[in-house]
C-alpha cells in the first residue's frame, strides 16, 4: 500500500531483489543516470568489492506519481535485513543471474522471496496480477555460459508464477532494464487504484 506525503502525492516502493552480484545496483544505477527518472542522491551502502550491504535507493518519478526504489543486500547472511527492506513493498523486480553456476543462488533467492511474500505474487494470469506485480529480469545475457530462458521458466512454473513476466536484461548497458521497471511501477499504480474502485485487480476498464 503506497504512503501519501503532505501534498497528496502518493509514493510507491518499488524492491530490486536476487542474489549477490546478480545486476540489481547496476540497473538501478542506470535507472538513476541514465534513463533520467530519478531525483537526488542515490544512496549507497557497500563493501569494497561493490556488494550492497544493507541496501540502494533512489526516489524516482513516472508522470506524477513517486517511487522509493531500493535494492536488497543479495548474499544470505542478510536474510533480516533484506526482509526489513521488504516490509510494505508494492511490486518487486527480481534480477535472476543468467550465469550457469549461480543457478543455486537464484533458486535460493526465489524461495526466500515466497517464503516473505508467497501467494500475494502469484497471480493467474498476466490479465490477472498479483497483489504484489512481480516481473523477473534474466539478467546478464551478452556473456558466455548463460542458462536457457526456458530453464528459468521451468522454476517460475514450479513456484506457481507461470504468469510472471521474464525480460532478458543487461544491466551494464540498461536493455530492457527501463522497460521492467516501468511495467512494474505502472502494474503497482493500477493495483492500488483498482483497490479503491472495490473491483478486481486485473479487471480493466
Amino acid at each position: 500500500m503506497p504512503s501519501r506525503r503532505g501534498d497528496g502525492t502518493l509514493v510507491f516502493k518499488i524492491v530490486f531483489w536476487g542474489p549477490s552480484l546478480g545486476g540489481k545496483t547496476t540497473a538501478l544505477e542506470w535507472v538513476y543516470k541514465k534513463e533520467g527518472l530519478a531525483s537526488g542522491d542515490m544512496q549507497q551502502i557497500a563493501d569494497p568489492t561493490g556488494r550492497t550491504l544493507f541496501f540502494d535507493r533512489v526516489v524516482a518519478r513516472v508522470s506524477n506519481v513517486v517511487f522509493q526504489v531500493y535494492t536488497v543486500a543479495g548474499q544470505r547472511r542478510h536474510k533480516f535485513q533484506r526482509q526489513t527492506v521488504l516490509k510494505g513493498t508494492d511490486a518487486v523486480i527480481f534480477f535472476w543471474d543468467s550465469l550457469i553456476d549461480q543457478w543455486d543462488e537464484n533458486i535460493w533467492s526465489v524461495k526466500e522471496l515466497l517464503k516473505f511474500y508467497g501467494d500475494k505474487l502469484i497471480s493467474a494470469s498476466i490479465a490477472d496480477p498479483a497483489e504484489v506485480p512481480l516481473v523477473v529480469c534474466a539478467n546478464k545475457r551478452d556473456l558466455e555460459g548463460i542458462i536457457e530462458i526456458s530453464k528459468i521458466r521451468e522454476v517460475l512454473d514450479k513456484a506457481r508464477l507461470s504468469a510472471t513476466l521474464c525480460y532478458e536484461t543487461i544491466a551494464i548497458t540498461g536493455v530492457n532494464v527501463k522497460r521492467a521497471f516501468v511495467y512494474a511501477s505502472r502494474q503497482a499504480v493500477l493495483n492500488h487504484y483498482k483497490k479503491l474502485q472495490g473491483g478486481p485487480i486485473g479487471e480493466t476498464a
